[in-house]
């Protein structure tokens, strides 16, 4: 009676996955769906929430303030679509950095990231500012100072799910911009040039314009509709 000796097969060869993807790319997809789930259920729970209430606050009044405006100066929306142009440009600084990572270019991959860290700083700054504004109006979980927009009296549900959606999706940029100074420090040190390669600054790129997608459904749903 013979034998046949089988040669297990390798589930991953040179850091491939079986899709033939890049192992570390490969996991930081599964934690950006993951995530994606996370905000999915926060956004589906807004909405539910959201049209089975018969009045809701007019995002035009709630979000109308612009810093160092003088007082009494109206411009709905215009401070949150700075914000979101700020988060806009930093994905497109963030691509040209993984593009400059492509060509084994440690000059331009240091000069984008630099930028794309000051717009992930910008936003975060501009954030907090808007929720400073919104806590001086008497806005804050669990205190609704807005007025549906037929007059009548709001619930706390506006208030409660802003702070608690932009907040996550802000902790979010915050993650991203520290990601990001760590792929900074190390280009700065010459780790992926002697690694041969910058698939490190792709992964960072990955998680950066999920942030910036989410945030195009968090600026729907709570500043447009």
């Amino acid at each position: 009676m013979s034998t046949t000796t089988v040669t297990p097969t390798k589930l991953w060869s040179g850091g491939k996955s079986p899709f033939n993807v890049e192992y570390g790319k490969l996991m930081m997809w599964y934690f950006l769906m993951s995530d994606a789930f996370t905000f999915g259920a926060f956004l589906i729970s807004y909405g539910t929430i959201r049209f089975s209430t018969n009045g809701w606050p007019d995002p035009n009044e709630v979000f109308k303030s612009f810093p160092f405006a003088p007082e009494g100066v109206h411009a709905p929306l215009v401070f949150v679509s700075i914000m979101t142009f700020i988060l806009i440009i930093s994905s497109v600084t963030m691509v040209l950095a993984v593009h400059a990572g492509h060509q084994m270019n440690k000059k331009k991959v240091v000069i984008n990231l630099i930028w794309t860290i000051i717009g992930g700083l910008a936003f975060l700054g501009c954030q907090a500012w808007e929720w400073n504004h919104l806590h001086h109006e008497g806005a804050w979980w669990g205190s609704n100072p807005f007025l549906n927009a037929d007059g009548t009296a709001s619930s706390t549900n506006f208030t409660n799910y802003f702070f608690t959606i932009t907040g996550f999706h802000g902790f979010h940029v915050f993650s991203g911009v520290v990601i990001n100074i760590i792929m900074l420090i190390m280009t700065l040190m010459d780790k992926f040039e002697k690694r041969g390669h910058y698939l490190m600054i792709e992964k960072a790129g990955l998680y950066w314009h999920f942030v910036d997608l989410v945030w195009v459904f968090v600026f729907t749903c709570f500043y447009l509709i």
